[in-house]
């Protein structure tokens, strides 16, 4: 039983961030997942260490855990054999707990996971033939209440911490087979350059668009962008990152100065009227406020372009007209753009129909001949409903109970 209780949901104000940055755990260690270096020595230190000790034994475990993907200390072979039980009896390395793991017939897989405090979320990895990305999720469902969304529909539980988010990607590389392989029991503790080698990358892209609202849950965010971007450890170049707010304006700009990776933007509707219906977060901060942030944010160019996401709904936001009035936005604000147009992911109960592919065809081609690309995102694990939209964790759809009694019913058939 989850002992987290329910965020409040404040309406048109920001939420409260939970304050947590480690998750506490039953056994009483502390879990070394998603922390700075820097604050890895001050654990130890405070756990007894001397100063140099402490520095030197943080590098050490930070470069084993995000370069080699360690989650054992018994395995760091440059540390002292007497020195392992001392930090495995008050640390921990620890990966999130998969509940359940499922593979689309397209190769898009999707992991169900558990925080230590019992509550279940969310992550995506979606394979193509240049690229492998992973959709990762910043909160334990989401306050935006996005109606074409079906992780809107789910209350907000908590933010992750830095560990939970990192974690994701650390687990999605444990299943990829993407650690280096190699040897470090030199006396020195250098690497054996002729054993070390990585097994491909499938993983090239990480985007924050799992589920919740990375915008408002910030710093723990940022704490594990900046460990997965760290050249000591997972090394993930910045453009390969890209953050997806709803439009939380006064955190735009924070991204771009303090992380300063790529955005992109759930605009889905030019009008007031409609986005104030499938994005409430509309009536806190509209559409011009919202395109003057894009516009103001640091970095973007024509190199780095921001993306908007344009779900696609039969009858709602896919007119001609619609279309035209979306590149009139784009140039009125001088916005280095393009636009992801992304159909319509059916989920049970969705008010919403996809727009039929005729349509979506006829507003891509006049955002195209404006010269901004609209490129039709090929929906992916629709079958295990992975893909945009449809992220809903299964506790939410079935118990555990439910999802026992379907274990043991396929054990014996």
């Amino acid at each position: 039983m989850a002992d987290t209780a329910l965020m409040s949901i404040p309406g048109q104000v920001d939420p409260v961030p939970a304050p947590r940055d480690i998750t506490p755990r039953a056994d009483g260690r502390t879990d070394l997942m998603g922390v700075p270096k820097e604050r890895i020595q001050e654990l130890f230190a405070e756990a007894g260490l001397d100063p140099k000790q402490a520095k030197l034994r943080s590098k050490q475990v930070f470069h084993w855990i995000y370069h080699r993907g360690v989650s054992e200390f018994a395995d760091m072979t440059d540390i002292s054999k007497a020195m392992r039980p001392w930090l495995a009896k008050r640390f921990v390395i620890a990966r999130p707990e998969v509940v359940e793991a499922q593979h689309s017939t397209d190769g898009t897989r999707k992991w169900l996971l558990k925080t230590a405090d019992g509550h279940e979320y969310e992550m995506v990895f979606i394979p193509d033939a240049d690229r492998g990305t992973l959709c990762v999720s910043s909160q334990v469902g989401c306050t935006l209440n996005c109606r074409f969304c079906h992780t809107g529909t789910m209350k907000l539980v908590r933010n992750l911490t830095p560990g939970e988010i990192v974690g994701q990607v650390m687990l999605a590389r444990d299943a990829l087979g993407e650690w280096p392989k190699g040897s470090m029991a030199g006396l020195d503790g250098e690497e054996d350059s002729s054993e070390y080698r990585a097994d491909g990358r499938l993983l090239t892209n990480i985007v924050m668009m799992g589920m919740g609202e990375p915008l408002y849950n910030f710093d723990n965010v940022k704490t594990a962008l900046k460990l997965v971007m760290d050249g000591a450890g997972l090394a993930l170049s910045r453009r390969r990152i890209t953050l997806s707010t709803s439009g939380v304006v006064p955190m735009m700009g924070k991204c771009g100065d303090e992380i300063g990776v790529n955005l992109a933007v759930s605009l889905h509707a030019v009008t007031k009227e409609i986005r104030d219906e499938i994005v409430p977060l509309n009536k806190k901060y509209g559409i011009e406020e919202l395109l003057a942030a894009c516009a103001a944010y640091p970095g973007a160019s024509n190199a780095r372009r921001i993306t908007f996401e344009y779900v696609m709904l039969k009858d709602k936001n896919d007119s001609d007209e619609h279309a035209h009035e979306l590149v009139r936005l784009i140039k009125e604000y001088g916005l280095p753009a393009k636009v992801n147009l992304i159909p319509f992911n059916p989920w049970p109960g969705s008010a919403y129909e996809c727009s039929t592919p005729e349509r979506i065809k006829s507003f891509s081609n006049i955002v195209f001949e404006a010269g901004i690309s609209a490129p039709v995102r090929t929906p992916r694990g629709r079958d295990i409903d992975a893909a945009c939209g449809q992220l809903k964790t299964a506790a939410a759809k079935k118990s555990r109970a439910q999802r026992d009694r379907e274990a043991a019913e396929a054990a014996t058939n």
